[in-house]
């Protein structure tokens, strides 16, 4: 096989010309094969196999640098840098992560999980290879999707500035453009990257610029004539008005092809763009026809593609997607939102339903925060469904644009705590610190799908933004006979005795429960008391608890710091009430990746660790 001559970055450059296209096919059986057990991201790493190849041919890692956007893509890349091994524990605890990371190589340039970032940290890159004199070059690898948010159009008009090298490939695996307008620009692109094409153009420019009085505008002229005739040929003008030279479309599955066109654009001495078109999930029946499913995928049967589970139960994203449908039945001014994760999130239902009440925005959640407060202002009644994770990135906007103005936006917060094996850009723990400090924001987090559907309710009657976070997995159906109506910052008491009171934060209150019942089992006496709200603070329960019991313990899958927890023991103390508080949380760390029963052991939320907590903190009172 060629791909076991891959052992170490570079050693594709030792193949024959001829044995590259038999690499990529057994990397692609690789991949299939590898991923079919574990899991991982299949459509988007067998449609770069091609692009990943020519680049590791046309550079020299890890002295050149790769920035891959969001990082999903960069399975061939880690093949190519001697990271074959890993495939049998990818994303596994422990095992090799589903996006770049440096600490595992040399050859990883950044660390990536979110979109849009790689334009400007490439352009980071140069400006630092520029100040200390060195000489590496900068690749950026982006996709048709992630450029559509707005901070890779803000490193585009960057980029536009550069006096120096700096090459940005764009996989572009949706677009289509007809063959004619991609032969003239085969050739416009030949006839402007040839090196005596640019320097008889540098020096007809400087010596049209000596003429007195008439040689700029002779300059202009030329300028205003040339770029109108590219218009009506070239693609890319765009990027070409931008300052940005413009190189493409080129086959993302002709490797040879994708060697000279990189070999092109490492002769320009400013940012060159490369427009590459692949097919995702290319050669392998089932994901070519359903790239969407086999965009991250879990383990699956090759020969049909089904995946291999059981059948699940319900999931907090398919309590959501039936309680938006029903709400929306009821409500006519509700509306939808996602910034490209309509499925993720559970939104095709509504969409079907009410094609012109939803909205997707693309890779652009500062966007669909601002948008969703423009719907509210003017009476409708949005709901932005995202991942925690990805909320992160519309924090000014939740701020002046939706709180500062009390508008009644909804956040219904998918995959808010720990997410697993996308490890830690995907990790949803920090939402409830970043949104409990902001004025008018309202907090809540359902104990099980009943609540859900209660809490929705709620906050679709609010007057004022609302967040309801809840997790990725299996909706609980426990505590079903608890279900009290949800009043504005109220807290239910499940059961109220002395000692110690344990204080559960939605989805872990199943966890709670189970502290509970080991505890009162042993002998202990303790309350069970079901937040509801992490913002406002229930006070008349904190109050109310703090008579008859010593210890309070908190229980949330969210970060310590700034969390629900934290929050109660400064109420405590501005209070003067000598109460002991445990908080249970996320402690301050980066979580990896791994299967979600592993990662609580290791933070120290799975129940057993919780217990030992309880009762060592009882004991020291």
């Amino acid at each position: 096989m060629v791909l076991e001559r891959i052992q170490k970055a570079n050693d594709i450059k030792k193949l024959k010309w001829e044995e590259q296209n038999v690499l990529a096919t057994e990397i692609r059986q690789f991949l299939v094969e590898k991923i079919s057990k574990t899991g991982g991201h299949l459509a988007s790493n067998l449609g770069v196999v091609e692009l990943t190849i020519a680049m590791h041919l046309a550079f020299s890692l890890p002295k050149d640098k790769i920035i891959w956007d969001v990082g999903h893509q960069s399975y061939t890349h880690k093949i190519l840098t001697g990271r074959k091994e890993g495939f049998d524990h990818l994303r596994q605890y422990g095992g090799m992560s589903g996006f770049p990371k440096r600490k595992e190589s040399a050859c990883d340039a950044f660390d990536t999980g979110h979109s849009s970032t790689s334009l400007a940290a490439g352009l980071g890159y140069v400006e630092a290879r520029e100040l200390l004199g060195k000489d590496y070059k900068v690749v950026s690898v982006i996709g048709d999707g992630s450029l559509t948010g707005g901070m890779a159009f803000e490193a585009l008009n960057n980029a536009a500035h550069l006096k120096s090298n700096y090459i940005i490939v764009l996989n572009d695996n949706n677009m289509s453009i007809s063959e004619n307008v991609g032969g003239m620009s085969a050739y416009l692109d030949g006839l402007r990257t040839a090196n005596f094409y640019n320097d008889l153009k540098k020096g007809v420019t400087n010596t049209l610029n000596k003429i007195p009085g008439a040689g700029e505008k002779i300059v202009k002229g030329i300028r205003k004539t040339k770029n109108s005739i590219k218009q009506l040929f070239v693609p890319g003008m765009l990027f070409e008005d931008m300052g940005i030279t413009y190189l493409g479309p080129v086959d993302g599955h002709d490797i040879k092809k994708l060697y000279r066109t990189f070999k092109e654009a490492q002769r320009m001495d400013h940012a060159v763009l490369v427009h590459v078109l692949t097919t995702k999930g290319k050669g392998y029946a089932p994901a070519e026809q359903m790239p969407s499913k086999f965009h991250g995928v879990s383990p699956f049967d090759v020969k049909t593609g089904a995946v291999l589970t059981t059948k699940r139960a319900d999931s907090y994203t398919d309590v959501f997607a039936d309680i938006m449908c029903e709400l929306g039945e009821k409500e006519p001014r509700l509306v939808a939102i996602t910034a490209a994760m309509k499925d993720g999130t559970g939104l095709c239902k509504f969409q079907e339903k009410f094609p012109d009440r939803f909205y997707d925005v693309g890779i652009a959640e500062q966007h669909a925060v601002t948008f969703a407060a423009g719907l509210a202002a003017a009476g409708m009644k949005p709901v932005f469904a995202v991942y925690s994770s990805f909320l992160q990135r519309g924090y000014d906007q939740i701020v002046h644009d939706v709180c500062m103005q009390n508008l009644p936006v909804i956040f219904a917060i998918d995959r808010a705590g720990l997410v697993g094996n996308d490890g830690e850009t995907h990790q949803g723990v920090y939402d409830v610190a970043y949104l409990n400090h902001i004025p008018n924001m309202t907090i809540l987090a359902p104990k099980n799908r009943k609540e859900f559907a209660d809490m929705m309710e709620f906050a679709i009657n609010h007057n004022g933004p609302v967040a309801i976070r809840y997790p990725r997995g299996d909706v609980y159906d426990g505590l079903q006979e608890y279900c009290e109506p949800v009043v504005y910052g109220k807290s239910e008491v499940i059961a109220k005795e002395s000692d110690i009171a344990i204080f559960g934060c939605g989805h872990m209150m199943e966890t709670a429960e189970q502290v509970w019942n080991f505890l009162k089992k042993q002998g202990y006496s303790c309350s069970l008391i079901n937040s509801r709200f992490v913002k406002p603070l229930d006070t008349d329960v904190l109050k109310d608890m703090s008579e008859g019991h010593r210890l309070f313990v908190t229980i949330e899958e969210a970060a310590v710091e700034g969390g629900y927890g934290s929050h109660v023991v400064k109420y405590l103390s501005e209070q003067n009430i000598p109460v002991k508080v445990l908080i249970v949380g996320v402690p301050d760390c980066f979580v990896e990746h791994g299967n979600i029963s592993q990662l609580r052991e290791q933070v120290g939320l799975d129940s057993a660790t919780i217990v030992e907590k309880i009762i060592k903190a009882w004991e020291n009172l």
